[in-house]
């Protein structure tokens, strides 16, 4: 038995002693190179600013800044440091699916153009002819979506969204091979016409015109250049990667060009129809973060309901007639964001007329956003109650507006009723990036009336996202001061005078907010609050020129929303609310601004030709300017003569005090 003893534990001892050694050096190893590091600890992720400690998120979100890592070593305004788009993996994006936002870096190999007699569906029985191996060489078909035909067939104005009986597409290959030789150009010419010279020009088989009466052919041909592996850089930047049609006289979608001539040229009773072609990969150009100047001011212009359609659209009651409505309003825009210069544009709704004349939303809403897009100036939106009249859904509308550049729209939570419910912030100028001003953006659905009387629109989700909004966010010391230390001490340094910033006794409070959606609340044509001063009512502007535009059905936003979130949890600063006026559209002939409860409801007044409006009632733009770092809200309205109308001070030093 002993010696049975023995040898078990001379065995344990030659197991025990290399596992023992191994377990130490592990140990030692775990210990010097991961628990005897320095813990960075949570300084690391916070930094102090003039008003608070605040968490600081380097990510690219909208409400977010990415700033170098210490702005007090760089020059650079900490604004200006663009964030960079997500990375792309150009390798996973699918090559047999049409999708003109994706930013494909792949180039094309074989064009064709399908003349059928129905409407592809889901079983496309218009594709051409193929084979497996022809597939995998040069990719297989792709079917680029719109319709040709749309307004070339039995098919037109109201009933354009419903496809023509007969139906032209053009279909393309897409290929990631390196040896395989890919579109450079493309060309539309007549029957007997070619390109000259000749050389790697290849022509469809099939006319653009094919099936339409008393229309001569129209064929396409296409260039094929050099191969992927053998392209330049300039090569590759030049090859075509995209294919759209455009519909309408207006500009294509950003990114790409029109291909001369039109394959359905406008001619009084339908719209022009344009082939148009990406070369390369366009990224769309993002907006700085939103902040205040170094003098306190940020201002914001209400573009309110554009009504823009397909064609270029009819002057509605004005005093002289055109056919040009869409082209005047973009004109009258863009003079007023050369004049008024705002930090940020708000469409408050109906940028698509809808009514069977906005069928195609991409083209509309490509025109819609196209001056903001040439001044460069960070754009938001909200959706109006014709959003959805000629089928597009929001859901896909959301994706679009996403994809144009200087936009900072969102979708907003899925759980929550309708689309595009978010919030952006704005931040202060130095180096402490604090949040000074709110601005929150709804969804209010659609009209309901009659039959759809029982719709609220405002869901209650909506008020809830917006209560635990507004309760996330943070108070800071107001009135704010800039930080005039050593980062940015030398722009400050003589901005310290009575003159600038407001004189009001120094408390906590969340910022000021505002709040953006189209249709009008019920309060917005309640009783006024009465100035307390001047015992006058708080109600100026125009109205009762139209019947109230809000819904019969109340949601209860305004009770057990807007009046529930306060701007302090302090008794001792009162009960102001945080939101301080309700910018709304839908109602062209109504612009007043109604105090109600402490709560400015404002309305826009028409922006549009297109839009119905009174004849000597001049098209306006709401001009909301907030100063003093947040604390004072001034607005007024530019008409189209450029006469300031109702300037007014909505909150802060001058406003009519509040009482409750």
């Amino acid at each position: 038995m002993a010696s049975r003893c023995n040898r078990l534990f001379r065995a344990g001892r030659s197991v025990c002693l290399p596992v023992t050694t191994i377990v130490a050096f592990s140990f030692l190893l775990s210990w010097i190179f991961i628990l005897y590091q320095h813990s960075p600890g949570p300084g690391s992720i916070q930094r102090m600013g003039w008003q608070s400690w605040e968490s600081v998120d380097e990510s690219t979100q909208s409400t977010d800044i990415s700033l170098p890592s210490d702005p007090s070593d760089s020059d650079v305004d900490w604004w200006n440091v663009t964030a960079t788009d997500d990375t792309v993996d150009y390798t996973s994006l699918p090559l047999d699916e049409w999708n003109p936002l994706l930013p494909h870096i792949t180039g094309l190999s074989e064009i064709a153009v399908s003349h059928c007699t129905f409407s592809p569906g889901i079983v496309d029985l218009c594709q051409p002819a193929t084979t497996s191996e022809q597939d995998a060489i040069k990719g297989k078909w792709v079917r680029v979506a719109p319709n040709l035909n749309m307004e070339s067939g039995v098919m037109s104005g109201y009933l354009a969204s419903i496809p023509s009986p007969i139906g032209r597409n053009i279909y393309y290959r897409r290929t990631r091979r390196q040896d395989i030789n890919l579109i450079n150009d493309i060309q539309l010419l007549p029957e007997h016409e070619q390109p000259d010279p000749l050389d790697d020009w290849h022509k469809a088989d099939r006319s653009l015109h094919a099936g339409i009466l008393r229309s001569p052919p129209l064929y396409l041909w296409y260039h094929l250049g050099r191969t992927a592996g053998k392209m330049s850089i300039d090569e590759k930047a030049n090859m075509i990667t995209e294919i759209d049609v455009t519909y309408g006289d207006g500009d294509p979608w950003y990114g790409f060009e029109n291909v001369e001539p039109p394959t359905t040229p406008a001619n009084g009773k339908t719209e022009a129809i344009h082939i148009s072609i990406r070369r390369g990969v366009k990224r769309p150009p993002r907006p700085q973060p939103l902040h205040f100047s170094r003098q306190g001011n940020f201002k914001i212009l209400q573009v309110a309901d554009l009504h823009f359609s397909v064609s270029r659209g009819v002057c509605r009651d004005t005093e002289k007639p055109c056919n040009d409505a869409d082209d005047k309003t973009t004109a009258l825009l863009s003079h007023v964001l050369d004049i008024e210069k705002p930090d940020l544009v708000v469409f408050t709704g109906d940028q698509l007329n809808g009514q069977g004349t906005s069928w195609d939303a991409m083209s509309v809403l490509a025109k819609s956003a196209k001056a903001v897009i040439q001044h460069k100036t960070p754009w938001a939106a909200v959706f109006g109650n014709h959003a959805e009249d000629d089928g597009t859904s929001k859901e896909a509308q959301i994706q679009l507006l996403k994809a144009l550049p200087y936009n900072l729209v969102d979708r907003g939570p899925r759980d929550v009723h309708g689309v595009g419910n978010y919030l952006l912030k704005v931040f202060s100028p130095d180096a402490s990036k604090t949040h000074l001003l709110t601005l929150y953006f709804l969804d209010s659905g659609t009209y309901s009336d009659g039959l759809l009387d029982w719709f609220a629109y405002f869901d209650q989700s909506q008020i809830n996202w917006f209560l635990q909004e507004s309760s996330s966010i943070k108070q800071i010391q107001r009135p704010f001061q800039p930080d005039t230390g050593k980062d940015f001490g030398h722009i400050f340094e003589a901005r310290q005078g009575e003159d600038q910033l407001t004189s009001a006794k120094s408390r906590l409070a969340k910022p000021n907010a505002l709040m953006f959606f189209h249709m009008p609340l019920p309060e917005s044509y309640a009783k006024p609050d009465i100035d307390p001063q001047s015992k006058r009512p708080l109600d100026v502007g125009i109205s009762g020129k139209e019947k109230p535009g809000n819904a019969n059905k109340n949601g209860g936003m305004f009770e057990n929303g807007i009046l529930k979130a306060l701007e302090s949890d302090h008794r001792s600063n009162g009960q102001a609310p945080e939101v301080k006026a309700i910018a709304n559209g839908h109602c062209h002939i109504t612009e007043n601004c109604r105090r109600v409860k402490g709560v400015w409801l404002c309305f826009g007044g028409g922006s549009s030709y297109s839009g119905y409006g009174e004849k000597g009632f001049d098209r306006r733009f709401r001009v909301y300017e907030i100063s003093d770092y947040g604390e004072t809200i001034k607005t007024w309205k530019r008409t189209e003569h450029d006469e300031i109308v109702d300037e007014m001070i909505l909150a802060g030093s001058g406003a009519a005090p509040l009482y409750f």
